[in-house]
């Protein structure tokens, strides 16, 4: 059900409609918006009579929910969220880029990246400590080492850092090191992880799932939203289709799609979404064209060196091209975008 406040509702009003949901064996989920707060209600076995709530103080409307999700949807929340981590965000007037390499190797290649990303202006950089590979015997990652060492680019150069859980355990550590809990493609249905994640005080970056349809995407949001944590920005990177000229095909209409439906922030990945240094950059001004609220870029000093996903990193000559260009067709479509 989705509790609708009155524009002049006060903060008493929102409370006292929190607590009867609450005092229900429910759990509230109140969502501000510019205009009025939106009440979404989560936990409740089935229907629930909406006259228990229509004649309150302050409540506009009771609306039974019909839809599988109920609050990653422009019903709850008509205005776009913007996901904020620290003094920089997501879903706002500016292009995010989240820029750096696929792993951490060692620190002085970690550093040598960070260099050129905080240059040109970007805000977040990526990298992974912890690696799910195909195979057992490709490298895995540094582990709490590879977190220190991106700890200590964000002390550096100022950078947010975003960097991948696998399991649990690895949120905790995500938590102390990180700024930005990334759910990878594989554990885009892990719901345990989905609800820890959900429980995190940090913003979750949620990757579609390798055959993922846009429900089963959005529907991951919501169990991660469900716990409580709202700043969830979701990342289209590519599905598996028959295609072999690409690593994934990366599915531009899921961006108009998403913003049909829900207010989240959606990102592009067109690094694992081409598999093809060549195709990165133009698949990133296509994301971009399409909508995209910021792109997630892979970048190394050597990518011929890179102990994984060398084959789609951009050179970092060839990364601050891409800065530029995509920068340009922001601008130009941004107050369509914004608004």
């Amino acid at each position: 059900m989705l509790i609708v406040m009155k524009a002049d509702a006060t903060e008493r009003e929102i409370d006292d409609v929190l607590s009867v949901i609450n005092e229900l064996g429910f759990r509230a989920h109140a969502m501000p918006g510019a205009n009025r707060t939106a009440i979404g209600i989560t936990g409740n076995p089935g229907s629930i009579d909406p006259t228990r709530f229509e004649n309150l103080p302050g409540v506009a409307e009771a609306i039974r929910v019909t839809k599988p999700y109920k609050l990653i949807t422009l019903d709850l929340r008509p205005e776009k969220t913007v996901v904020r981590v620290g003094d920089a965000a997501i879903g706002g007037e500016e292009l995010a880029i989240i820029a750096g390499p696929c792993a951490i190797e060692s620190r002085a290649q970690a550093f040598a990246i960070a260099e050129t990303v905080r240059r040109s202006g970007v805000r977040f950089f990526r990298g992974g400590a912890y690696k799910p590979r195909t195979s057992p015997y490709a490298f895995q990652g540094l582990g709490e080492e590879g977190l220190k060492i991106l700890a200590d680019v964000r002390e550096a150069y100022g950078l947010k850092i975003v960097t991948e859980a696998l399991d649990e355990a690895g949120v905790d550590m995500v938590e102390r090191y990180g700024d930005m809990i990334q759910l990878g493609a594989r554990n885009m249905q892990n719901f345990s992880l989905l609800k820890r994640a959900g429980r995190s005080h940090l913003p979750v970056l949620l990757k579609r799932g390798l055959s993922a349809t846009l429900d089963e995407w959005l529907l991951a949001a919501e169990y991660v939203m469900a716990e409580g944590n709202y700043n969830v920005v979701l990342c289209e990177r590519g599905i598996r289709t028959f295609a072999q000229h690409t690593r994934n095909t990366l599915d531009l209409a899921a961006i108009p799609a998403v913003r049909r439906i829900s207010h989240l922030p959606v990102i592009v990945d067109p690094s694992h979404g081409t598999g093809k240094n060549y195709m990165v950059t133009p698949l990133a001004r296509a994301g971009v064209a399409v909508g995209a609220d910021g792109l997630i870029v892979e970048v190394h000093d050597q990518p011929e060196r890179a102990l994984s996903d060398g084959a789609q990193a951009l050179t970092l000559d060839q990364y601050e091209a891409l800065v530029n260009e995509v920068r340009a067709i922001y601008e130009v479509i941004a107050p369509a975008h914004v608004g």
